[in-house]
């Protein structure tokens, strides 16, 4: 009888941890975090959906500041299809606003962003929030503002793309693209 028991706790276990591996949230995202310029935090794994995610290290006063925009036309046109974009605002590389409202002014106001923003965070070094800590173990750290990580639906990286280069991009492009492609 206690073989029996064990076997079926064994069973339970592995098919547990098949079910954590094949779906579900990366173990990564499983956190919260307060959203800019609110109260109101969010668990990274509500936004998960099984489906492409891009995630980017932003920055109020960056030279690349200007990509808001194209982030924005990424959300519009993927967005209805999945796509969830997160941006975490940072102080990392010193060019973030004073203020969260100062922040908030540039992505919404100035950018009519309304894809998920963070509050300020760090995305570098050893006080980085975990999602950063673990891009930066599996990819490679931002080493500037404006970095962006297209996360396949199991967690993996599937693109990154350096602060130089536009979020529409023909790589980022071409990945979201193919991404929807074989979920359909």
């Amino acid at each position: 009888m206690t073989k029996l028991i064990i076997l079926i706790a064994s069973l339970f276990t592995i098919n547990l941890a098949f079910a954590q591996e094949s779906g579900g949230c990366p173990a990564y995202l499983d956190h919260e975090f307060r959203k800019l310029h609110s109260a109101q935090t969010i668990n990274l794994c509500d936004l998960h959906s099984d489906k492409p995610m891009l995630i980017v290290n932003t920055a109020s006063f960056c030279g690349f500041t200007d990509q808001f925009g194209p982030l924005q036309a990424l959300h519009e046109t993927y967005g209805p299809l999945g796509l969830q974009i997160v941006g975490f605002a940072s102080d990392s590389f010193n060019q973030e606003a004073n203020s969260e409202a100062e922040a908030a002014d540039v992505c919404y106001r100035n950018f009519g962003v309304d894809f998920t923003m963070l509050a300020p965070t760090d995305v570098t070094g050893p006080n980085s929030n975990p999602v950063f800590s673990h891009l930066a173990q599996v990819s490679k750290a931002p080493e500037w503002n404006f970095v962006k990580y297209l996360v396949n639906p199991d967690g993996s990286v599937a693109l990154r793309l350096p602060s130089r280069l536009s979020p529409n991009n023909p790589l980022m492009v071409g990945e979201l693209e193919a991404a929807f492609e074989t979920q359909q």
